[in-house]
């Protein structure tokens, strides 16, 4: 993970710069494995977030709010009861250990000053945060760990704290490069250079390890024992320099993102990383790794809150595709329709000349210019008068089927297309709030049973369109999700405007707003490429893009929305590009 033991010593130099000397005001527990500690320190406000998530434990100074619960839980109530009003006296780690130590000193409940000890244990699924008496003694914990879950070290109220078991590693403030490089010879052939520094350097993290290897001009992936004098003398001499800088604290924080959008964070250190191009500086490592869980957090709520609204469309689409191939099942058996009304109306011209009891006949069709003949299958049982009926009922029985189940057909195609379209459209949602919309949708039409509303709720107001300027200066609106694209389209779009969709290819609808110069050809171009990237063939190349005026969009009665039908349009083919959205793009 990326907040190593290096990651820790940065952010106590930081807290114990900030919040010594400072005193809790307020402690609260947003959510079951978090608390929050509000703190006045140096004239100033702080919060101080301690996390023992399984996916992102940390601690770090935030600034980001987060709603608490109405009662808080009793781990949260026994920390108010011993460190609200309490002074920070000292903030501290040992030997690069992802283990932070908070000291509190506070009175006791017969006014004695006494130090309690705050400790978060960051060490993945095993994090905790436990509440230390001054006698060492576990008070209490926001995880308990008995002896059914860890035979090795308990983590109960009573108990003594006993620091988890420290690792067989070397401390950077120790290390003799030379003897480790030296030691390396010896090492097996499937030791590769990054793992040998990983598995012998305390608080090194695999980012670090091949920050190394990338600065010594080194194959991280290589065999360690293969290293040549020159390679060798290389790497002594970068993680000489890489152990000095960590002794100096010569920090600095940085945000590693995953392309050049900056959009999704990919890592943070607080040791300058060179072989990331896409690296963001900071001046405190509270503020990196806030922005960088902040945004890791935001993309697994979101991705939690999709997954259900995923679960009913996908089961929606399954439902509708099962139903579309019984009923291509049904209009390929009534496909040969025509033939049985043809068999009863050459029965019925003939009926004088077939023998009673016959089990079949040949005519003549006398509707084919060939003039060919036909055989007919009878039922021996039936007169050749009931055999034309018989022949009649059965056309009539599958002329209604074809009707009835050909407009079932198209309902059930309408369906898909609706659904799919919902689906693209919640797979780009970027907000909450747009997932709340999405789902609100899905109530409307019945594909979810309706929430309760809370008394005393307001509703939220309804997200704003994506706002885009052309290069030419015009304004294009992109709808996000069906209701969206409705209200764009249909109420605040004028008549003259230009409307975009791609043809065929569930999407959003696109806008641009008309001026008196009229519209040019480059906006246009650019209009349909932002239309091509927010549908379902953003991966794709030659997307068709149909353009009309907004007067030219109708929306049927009772279609669902988002749902519309256009004429007197044109196409452009394009290919959607990132880049150009991006650059496009208004921040709002």
């Amino acid at each position: 993970m990326p907040f190593d033991g290096v990651v820790t010593k940065s952010i106590v130099k930081e807290l114990s710069e900030i919040l010594c000397g400072g005193r809790i005001e307020k402690i609260f527990q947003p959510e079951a494995d978090e608390i929050l500690l509000n703190i006045r320190a140096r004239g100033q406000n702080f919060k101080l977030l301690a996390s023992a998530s399984a996916n992102y434990p940390r601690i770090h100074l935030t600034n980001l709010q987060r709603e608490n619960p109405a009662v808080a839980p009793a781990f949260c109530m026994l920390l108010r009861k011993h460190l609200s009003g309490g002074k920070i006296i000292h903030v501290g780690f040992h030997d690069y250990e992802r283990i932070v130590t908070v000291e509190v000193e506070s009175v006791n409940d017969i006014g004695d000053l006494t130090v309690k000890k705050l400790v978060v244990e960051i060490m993945g699924r095993h994090s905790n945060i436990i509440l230390v008496s001054d006698r060492d003694k576990i008070m209490d914990s926001i995880k308990h760990v008995d002896s059914a879950v860890s035979s090795v070290r308990e983590v109960m109220p009573g108990r003594p704290y006993v620091p988890p078991p420290l690792q067989n590693k070397t401390s950077p403030e120790f290390l003799d490069p030379d003897k480790l490089i030296a030691a390396a010879a010896t090492e097996d052939e499937s030791t590769s250079i990054e793992n040998y520094l990983l598995g012998h350097i305390k608080g090194f993290s695999p980012l670090l390890c091949r920050e190394i290897c990338f600065r010594s001009d080194l194959d991280g992936k290589a065999p360690v024992s293969r290293l040549s004098d020159k390679e060798a003398a290389r790497l002594k001499k970068v993680l000489s320099d890489f152990i000095l800088g960590i002794k100096n604290c010569e920090f600095q924080p940085c945000i590693l993102y995953e392309d050049q959008s900056r959009k999704k964070p990919a890592d943070f250190h607080c040791i300058k990383i060179l072989k990331s191009g896409m690296a963001e500086y900071k001046a405190s490592i509270s503020g990196v790794v806030d922005e960088f869980y902040y945004e890791k957090d935001r993309s697994e709520r979101l991705k939690q809150k999709k997954a259900d609204l995923l679960k009913v469309l996908n089961n929606n689409m399954d439902r509708c595709n099962k139903k579309l191939a019984i009923q291509q099942d049904v209009l390929r058996e009534v496909a040969d329709r025509e033939k049985l009304q043809l068999y009863g109306e050459l029965i019925t011209a003939n009926i004088y000349s077939i023998p009673r009891g016959s089990g079949k006949v040949f005519l003549l069709n006398y509707y084919s210019e060939d003039g060919e003949l036909v055989d007919i299958p009878l039922d021996p049982q039936l007169s050749p008068q009931g055999n034309a009926q018989k022949y009649f009922k059965q056309y009539a029985k599958a002329k209604n089927t074809f009707l009835y189940t050909s407009r079932q057909k198209e309902e059930t195609s309408k369906e898909i297309n609706y659904l799919e379209s919902v689906l693209h459209l919640l797979e780009n949602c970027t907000s909450l709030q747009e997932i709340d919309e999405v789902r609100q949708e899905l109530m409307d039409q019945g594909y979810l049973s309706p929430r309760k509303k809370k008394a005393g709720k307001k509703l939220e107001k309804v997200s704003s369109p994506l706002h885009f300027k052309s290069k030419d200066g015009l304004d294009i609106l992109v709808g996000k999700n069906n209701k969206q694209n409705e209200l764009l389209t249909l109420k605040l779009a004028s008549s003259n405007d230009i409307w975009l969709h791609t043809r065929n290819i569930p999407g959003s609808h696109v806008i641009i707003k008309k001026t008196d110069r009229g519209i040019p050809d480059t906006t246009l171009v650019q209009a349909a490429i932002i239309a091509a990237y927010y549908s379902k063939a953003r991966l794709s190349a030659n997307v068709p893009v149909d353009y009309t005026a907004v007067k030219n969009v109708k929306k049927p009665g009772g279609a669902k929305p988002g749902m519309v039908i256009y004429e007197n349009f044109k196409t452009l083919t394009v290919t959607p590009d990132e880049s150009l959205v991006n650059t496009l793009k208004v921040d709002e």
